[in-house]
């Protein structure tokens, strides 16, 4: 399923015009996401290729982020995804409370690539083993990008925001639901 992020009301048009992701739950335990940027390519700052790593503070730069939440618990996990290939998991217990490294979870694939006509960053998750997230139950998605211009600006999307500044953690952003594979 192919799903359009928007752009935050009130952050700057970056250079990109369009951001989507595609989501795939191919079995139980895995989800592969696909997101697809589009616009003036060479106007965004790519972060160059580095040997796959957990990094923090990833979002200060062209970042891709999964939101991911089984119901009708409150605990969720975040993940962060840069086009260098580092990434970042997270677990929290509520609303950005309770914050941890998500150790439990291994190191998911990652594979960027320029086109034509855009640039795509593919990760492949294995959900597993994390224990807020049953493998058979349905699970609530918040789907987010932030985009960084060359001239350092940095446009937020996502599939929908909540009235003031951007917040990816908030409850309004998980607006996708992903049935069990």
């Amino acid at each position: 399923m192919l799903l359009p992020l928007r752009r935050h009301p009130d952050s700057p048009n970056a250079a990109a015009t369009d951001v989507t992701v595609e989501v795939a739950r191919p079995a139980a335990g895995r989800l592969l996401l696909t997101w697809i940027v589009t616009g003036a390519i060479t106007a965004i700052r790519i972060p160059p290729p580095e040997t796959p790593a957990r990094a923090d503070e990833l979002w200060r730069h062209t970042c891709f982020e999964a939101f991911v939440r089984a119901p009708p618990g409150s605990a969720y996990y975040e993940f962060n995804f840069s086009p260098s290939t580092c990434w970042a998991a997270y677990r929290f217990d509520f609303y950005r409370s309770g914050m941890r490294v998500a150790d439990e979870i291994g190191a998911p694939l990652i594979e960027a690539q320029s086109r034509a006509d855009g640039w795509v960053l593919q990760a492949a998750l294995e959900l597993d083993r994390l224990s807020a997230l049953p493998c058979d139950a349905p699970l609530h998605l918040g789907l987010s990008a932030v985009i960084e211009d060359t001239n350092g600006r940095l446009s937020y999307w996502a599939l929908a925001h909540p009235p003031g500044k951007p917040d990816f953690h908030h409850a309004d952003g998980f607006a996708h639901d992903l049935l069990p594979a």
